[in-house]
């Protein structure tokens, strides 16, 4: 392919810089706006085309000096090479554009980003790749666009101490197992009390890795060790206990913290200071009262909405996935909340029912999946609630998802707060505040 030189104009939604050739935009990995550059076309579309730094002609004043030695081949993070100041500012017009372009709005508040406190050294859980050579055990991520483990002797700059202090000891362990290459990955998650972790195993005699685990169990460190042999949702204990919790925020005036648990190979969010941030950004939109009744859609342990049960009248909370379910009936028993009620069903059926029933809400609660919540955006407006805050991890289906709810004028979009849950990264949590006109 022919070279080209361009300016990086701007950042897109995945983390890639954005220039054109002679009119066209062009994709950059690892660009940052106000870069000059060499590049070389990899992939040529009809509508834009995708290309690789050859050479860094002028570097824009937003460049920082990355953290991690595998930084731009490890397939993690993408915005190390940028400011964080300017990764936080890129992160609110990214939103904005969005917003903009896909759900047809045209001058949609969009808030400062809340940027985290902690732009590394915040990721409570990560899944480790493991690869057995020659020269020794790798372990680390794949390599961008590849099933190569980079080797990360030092752990991952993004991810917690505590992870980082496990992984060389779990290594040592692991060194000594005869079938090394039956372990393909560890699954990491540091809680309150510790850190768990997981074991992905498919070789033949898990009780020898039991065993071997447990003779290093002293060493490890770990509150929890466990083996996963097949489903996800079926663990082999070795030791310790599978319950993790953590702290957040209380829309309370009686209380300030409330703890939350979950059983570990369930979803929690990564960003634990952040999901503090989130879930006071949540009670905000919501401005509960003690005569409201609050229906929370993609529930899961209760992460958002059991804050909110001791400012509301009534809470329902609707979740797919039935061990998160469970960890909200128990964070619900534990707490003493006695005014919520969790059932397991898909949230769009169980709106129907609902809608069906004429059944009424006040206060709505979104968190859906990357996927968007299409359907239940599609419907939500025959539920009557008179506020509705959407949280999502994807500014595309959310725009999608705000065109669909929005689109008639019976709602309207109040604001929209993009929050750096993944700082390093294109990724970003945004809150919304959705009211009926």
């Amino acid at each position: 392919m022919s070279l080209h030189e361009l300016t990086i104009e701007r950042l897109a939604l995945g983390g890639n810089g954005v220039g054109r050739i002679d009119g066209k935009v062009c994709f950059v990995p690892f660009s940052a706006p106000g870069d000059r550059l060499t590049v070389r076309v990899v992939r040529e579309y009809r509508s834009y085309c995708e290309a690789e730094a050859v050479d860094l002609l002028d570097a824009s004043p937003q460049r920082a000096e990355p953290c991690c030695p595998a930084f731009g081949q490890c397939g993690g993070c993408d915005w190390q090479h940028i400011d964080y100041a300017a990764q936080s500012a890129a992160k609110q017009q990214l939103l904005t554009e969005t917003l903009q372009r896909v759900a047809k709005l045209v001058d949609p508040v969009v808030a400062e980003t809340v940027a985290a406190q902690q732009p590394y050294g915040y990721r409570s859980r990560a899944q480790f790749k493991l690869h057995a050579t020659a020269e020794g055990l790798a372990v680390g991520f794949y390599r961008r666009s590849s099933r190569y483990v980079i080797d990360l002797p030092h752990g991952c700059p993004i991810c917690t101490q505590a992870i980082n202090t496990a992984i060389p000891r779990l290594r040592l362990m692991l060194q000594s197992l005869p079938d090394l290459n039956r372990v393909p990955q560890i699954s990491l998650e540091d809680g309150q009390s510790g850190v768990v972790a997981i074991l992905h195993y498919i070789g033949s005699d898990p009780q020898r890795l039991k065993k071997l685990c447990l003779q290093y169990q002293d060493s490890l460190g770990l509150s929890g060790l466990f083996l996963q042999t097949g489903d996800k949702e079926v663990l082999q204990p070795v030791f310790g206990s599978r319950h993790i919790t953590y702290q957040v925020p209380c829309c309370s005036e009686t209380t300030a913290m409330m703890e939350l648990g979950y059983e570990v190979g369930g979803f929690s969010q990564v960003n634990r200071q952040q999901n503090q941030q989130m879930v006071k950004l949540v009670c905000g939109y919501a401005q509960p009262t003690v005569n409201q009744r609050l229906l929370d859609l993609y529930c899961g342990n209760g992460n958002l909405s059991l804050p909110l049960s001791g400012a509301v009248q009534e809470l329902l909370g609707i979740e797919g996935f039935a061990p998160s379910i469970a960890s909200a009936v128990d964070n619900a028993r534990q707490l003493r909340v006695n005014n919520s009620t969790f059932r397991c069903n898909d949230a769009s059926k169980e709106l129907h029912q609902l809608i069906s029933k004429r059944t009424r809400f006040d206060l709505v609660l979104l968190d859906p999946p990357r996927a968007g919540a299409a359907e239940v955006a599609r419907d939500l407006r025959h539920l009557g609630a008179e506020r509705i805050v959407y949280v999502s991890c994807d500014p595309g289906t959310l725009a999608r998802d705000l065109r669909q709810l929005c689109g008639d004028g019976e709602y309207r979009l109040v604001e929209a707060t993009p929050l750096d849950m993944f700082p390093q990264t294109g990724h970003l949590e945004t809150v919304a505040l959705i009211t009926r006109n």
